[in-house]
């Protein structure tokens, strides 16, 4: 190989690393959204545990600050609450409901409409999480959409509050949001009776074919026996005819 086909080969490859690189770099902030993430189950009607992940995305600025608003009108929850996160502070919030809940005979007037988490840090390539406890999740929605403001120590806020449309492309901020699922046996987030079906039958089809297993493993361990035996009671008596027509022929 000559020199110049090796100093072109050198540029394409240097070229190509860096075109990766950028893809790399601009590809990277995609993901470093704020999300929801169940913990368990988020069935439709019951509770779950789920966690609030916040990334930081800056390099010269940490997170101090977070506020999560929930659908008080469209979709209260009679029940939401944090888990204690070290470092930080958790202000809940509460608003007024236009029409009480009842819920194990009990009215509820009012319904958690915002945390907000300070006084901890995220520094730059940090994520944190923070557990919330959410119940009773809405029957009449397939998601739940809870808007997230993030805020850094350089004063610099960004708005995760751009709900996410099927068929459109994701939004520059989308808000976090929480799938929910079909309703489940108990409304409690456990498994249906159909999967409790299959997986007992699945146990009992995984017994039956160890025992099948089992069963020829025995199967082989005699038959091997027999042939070993077989094959000395031959040994044997080749043993015994050689004996035999060396005296005959000695005599």
């Amino acid at each position: 190989m000559n020199a110049n086909r090796r100093t072109r080969i050198s540029r394409l490859s240097a070229v190509g690393v860096a075109a990766a690189a950028s893809v790399v770099v601009l590809a990277g902030p995609a993901f470093a959204h704020v999300t929801v993430q169940p913990v368990g189950a988020a069935a439709k009607g019951g509770y779950a545990t789920v966690n609030v992940k916040v990334p930081n995305e800056r390099d010269n600025a940490s997170t101090v600050k977070l506020e999560v608003s929930f659908p008080v009108t469209e979709h209260p929850l009679t029940s939401v609450m944090p888990q204690a996160v070290p470092g930080w502070t958790v202000n809940v919030e509460k608003a007024k409901l236009d029409k009480p809940l009842k819920v194990h005979g009990k009215e509820i007037k009012e319904a958690v409409s915002k945390i907000t988490w300070t006084g901890g840090k995220i520094g730059p390539g940090e994520f944190q999480q923070f557990p919330l406890s959410l119940g009773q999740l809405p029957e009449d929605a397939d998601q739940l959409v809870l808007k997230a403001i993030q805020t850094y120590d350089n004063k610099e806020v960004v708005r995760w509050i751009e709900e996410p449309k099927a068929g459109q492309p994701e939004p520059q901020s989308p808000a976090p949001v929480l799938k929910l699922t079909a309703p489940a046996g108990d409304g409690h987030g456990a498994a249906p009776a159909d999967d409790d079906k299959k997986a007992k039958d699945s146990k009992a089809s995984d017994a039956h074919d160890d025992d099948k297993k089992e069963t020829a493993a025995s199967a082989s361990d005699t038959t091997a026996r027999v042939l070993g035996i077989v094959g000395i009671i031959v040994g044997v008596a080749g043993v015994a005819f050689g004996v035999l027509a060396g005296r005959r022929r000695a005599s």
